[in-house]
């Protein structure tokens, strides 16, 4: 109960820091950077382990250059999800733009249902909110909740303050069934690591033998709606773009894990065109130690 307690002050912190501008909170990132690179170290040897293997071409001066902007990025990132905790939805819309995001809504037009993908690039949360603001569909996105119940329950609020729903990965396919009847938008960040137990499928990702979920693709093969990638950029501090790419717009067409492999091919362009904003710190290959 004591630990709890501590964790709900921690939140009330952070709920307060929101309300500082951004600009202010990119001072504490600035910091942040130091503490989580020189001094607490935080997950370094996973970073270069992922880096190294990812790009083999790379001498480890490249790789170091990388591996210091994802940290700088990295205390970015905490500090806008912090933000998040009170930010208007003028400020999301002014911080994310949307390219082409009318081909998925044509389909809402029609009262046909979408799916979307994308991967853990770039600030994810702050796109996925835009998203929500944007369509005129609900969205629902598919997430993995945090060990820590109390501060999943806060990020679950962070997520939803602006008409998202965000389902726990096991409930996709039963979510998927009560709303049948209603325009949705299924969101899935596909990038994420399956149990060793429930492996079924790997691929080659950035040079690497990667296990994949296979949950995007099961869930178009049973619905047969179109699938978009979310392609993120940064555009600089704070700001970002989210390209609406069609992905497979017939999925009942494509071949065994044709649909996995699109999105991993997708996902590699994101990463390749600015590599230090996707989430090295991540034990993306835990499953080939």
């Amino acid at each position: 109960m004591i630990k709890k307690g501590f964790f709900h002050i921690g939140i009330f912190f952070l709920h307060l820091l929101s309300f500082l501008p951004l600009w202010f909170l990119f001072v504490i990132s600035n910091f942040l950077y130091y503490v989580l690179y020189y001094v607490v170290k935080y997950r370094r040897h996973v970073v270069r382990k992922n880096l190294r293997n990812s790009f083999p071409e790379k001498s480890i001066a490249e790789i170091i250059i990388i591996e210091k902007k994802y940290y700088r990025f990295l205390g970015d990132l905490m500090v806008e999800v912090v933000k998040m905790s009170s930010i208007s939805e003028k400020e999301v819309l002014k911080r994310v733009k949307t390219k082409n995001f009318d081909l998925v809504e044509a389909y809402f037009e029609k009262g046909e249902s979408a799916l979307a993908c994308t991967g853990h690039y770039g600030n994810w949360e702050l796109c996925m909110l835009a998203a929500g603001l944007k369509y005129t569909a609900e969205a629902n996105v598919i997430y993995k909740p945090l060990a820590n119940k109390v501060f999943d329950k806060w990020f679950n609020r962070l997520r939803t303050r602006f008409g998202n729903v965000f389902i726990p990965m096991k409930q996709t396919l039963r979510q998927v069934v009560a709303t049948k009847n209603q325009l949705t938008m299924f969101c899935f960040a596909s990038d994420q690591t399956p149990r060793k137990t429930e492996v079924q499928y790997r691929l080659q990702f950035l040079n690497q033998s990667t296990p994949a979920l296979l949950g995007l693709e099961k869930i178009a093969l049973q619905t047969n709606r179109p699938i978009f990638y979310f392609d993120v950029k940064r555009i600089k501090r704070g700001y970002y773009e989210v390209d609406c790419v069609p992905m497979c717009l017939k999925p009942k067409e494509t071949t065994e894990h044709e649909i996995t492999d699109l999105f991993f091919k997708q996902l590699t362009k994101t990463i390749l065109h600015e590599p230090a904003y996707w989430l090295w710190s991540h034990r993306r290959w835990k499953a080939n130690d």
